[in-house]
């Protein structure tokens, strides 16, 4: 039986994948925090839901957390298959206005937490010289969106640091792969947190209209018709999952791309082509061992 880690778990497309992973064959480990206080009643429809699901408490924010999480797993299983870093958060607001503070809280969690997980995986995997890391980023991290400023940042963070991981596994057999979902009706929007420099904010009411309307053009969208169901996304997850070792491509888009699938269009090839400079070209192609 494979085994997959999924962070994020308690909601969207990590508690969706949980499921289908579970229904596939896999034995599932979701992490998220709070198993046993807010979010107790994820944990209990997780685990009643398979018997092949194992919720386990990590927050990618904090390095202990998972280091205990992670140890704990890699010693019951023994290597790791999968890992599906989904776990996220957003902002949406004035960019001037965001502080400091709240601009790494994101990138803790959005950027700093996948390199957590990834570290925490990558000796086991490249000891059994095969494993898979898929790593959640957005249409945004492609093609950054107004008032979407240090969101787009760090998934735009999280894409060049997948893309260079790819190549350096290229020889250990492992692979590191992105996944681009577009908007979804998820509880993301419960993550959002108002910008904390008000005075700024205060200075600007035409840009808070604006705002405001994008805000209510995007409700408009997510009771539409043409919303793409969340369940797209666990199902290219798995996808990507079952394809053979070496096959799987660097991005995939899901749901509505808002140009992010023609930006890889135009800019994968020039990417990968630039490890001609380097007489790197080999490190285009996975080592199956």
């Amino acid at each position: 039986m494979k085994n997959v880690i999924i962070t994020g778990s308690s909601n969207g497309f990590g508690y969706l994948s949980a499921k289908l992973f579970a229904d596939n064959g896999y034995k599932v480990y979701a992490t998220m925090r709070n198993p046993e206080g807010s979010n107790s009643e994820k944990k209990q429809e997780l685990e009643k839901y398979s018997s092949s699901i194992k919720v386990v408490d990590m927050d990618v924010a904090e390095d202990d957390s998972v280091k205990v999480a992670m140890d704990s797993i890699i010693k019951e299983v023994g290597t790791i298959d999968v890992l599906i870093n989904n776990a996220g958060i957003m902002h949406l607001g004035i960019a001037e206005a965001f502080s400091i503070a709240q601009a790494n809280d994101l990138m803790n969690i959005n950027y700093y937490g996948i390199i957590r997980t990834s570290q925490a995986v990558l000796p086991t995997m490249r000891k059994e010289g095969k494993g898979l890391i898929i790593n959640t980023t957005s249409a945004y991290g492609r093609v950054p969106a107004p008032f979407a400023s240090t969101y787009s940042a760090s998934k735009a963070a999280v894409e060049a640091y997948t893309q260079s991981l790819k190549y350096e596994l290229a020889p250990t057999g492992v692979e590191s792969i992105l996944v681009e979902p577009g908007p979804f009706a998820t509880n993301l929007g419960n993550s959002f947190v108002p910008e904390a420099r008000t005075e700024i904010v205060a200075e600007n009411p035409e840009l808070q209209k604006i705002l405001g309307s994008m805000v209510e053009g995007f409700g408009v969208l997510m009771q539409s018709k043409d919303i793409p169901q969340p369940s797209i996304v666990a199902d290219a997850y798995l996808k990507l999952a079952e394809m053979s070792q070496g096959s799987r491509p660097t991005r995939t888009t899901v749901g509505l791309p808002f140009g992010a699938d023609k930006v890889n269009e135009l800019t994968q090839s020039i990417q990968d082509e630039s490890l001609s400079n380097y007489k790197l070209e080999y490190l285009l192609e996975t080592k199956i061992k």
